[in-house]
């Protein structure tokens, strides 16, 4: 896959300023093998429990991003060594927290490209809480299932609709 968030960005400001495009703020730091990835999104809201962030890497990725709003907080992390381990398996293309992860080395050694706020060693409650499926909003953007995601060295992209 050949693209870069800022030749997106250049060639399509026109849908910046329709909400077509956004740019999500640099709150991310790069973790995992794959340093550019995009796909569909498909979208998680949870609070400090990842049992809906495991069973949906369960599942067949076909190449989609999973966009986690785990509400930036910075008191647990939502996935760790084995989710991406799992993420790869199942093909999603890459996974973005808004929140921690932990297991940085193991999450490095894994072909996916990852996006979380920071490494966190504790573990997230397992309870079974969250949504799937719905708008979500990380740092002013807002992101629907469907949208296509875009990220690289430079950032993240949001898309309404495929642009590469």
């Amino acid at each position: 896959m050949s693209f870069a968030t800022c030749d997106i960005c250049d060639a399509n400001e026109d849908k910046i300023a329709t909400h077509e495009l956004a740019v999500i703020p640099p709150i991310f730091m790069r973790f995992g093998n794959v340093t550019r990835f995009s796909g569909q999104a498909v979208t998680l809201k949870v609070f400090e429990d990842n049992v809906l962030v495991r069973s949906t890497l369960e599942t067949p990725g076909n190449g989609r991003v999973l966009v986690i709003d785990g509400g930036g907080s910075f008191r647990c992390a939502l996935v760790g060594g084995n989710l991406a381990a799992l993420g790869e398996k199942n093909g999603w293309s890459g996974i973005i927290v808004h929140g921690c992860i932990r297991d940085v080395d193991e999450i490095n050694a894994c072909n996916i490209g990852v996006r979380a706020m920071a490494p966190m060693p504790l573990r997230s409650s397992k309870h079974g809480g969250g949504m799937k499926d719905l708008r979500i909003n990380i740092a002013g953007i807002a992101i629907h299932p469907g949208d296509w995601i875009y990220a690289d060295a430079d950032g993240v992209v949001v898309a309404r609709h495929a642009l590469v």
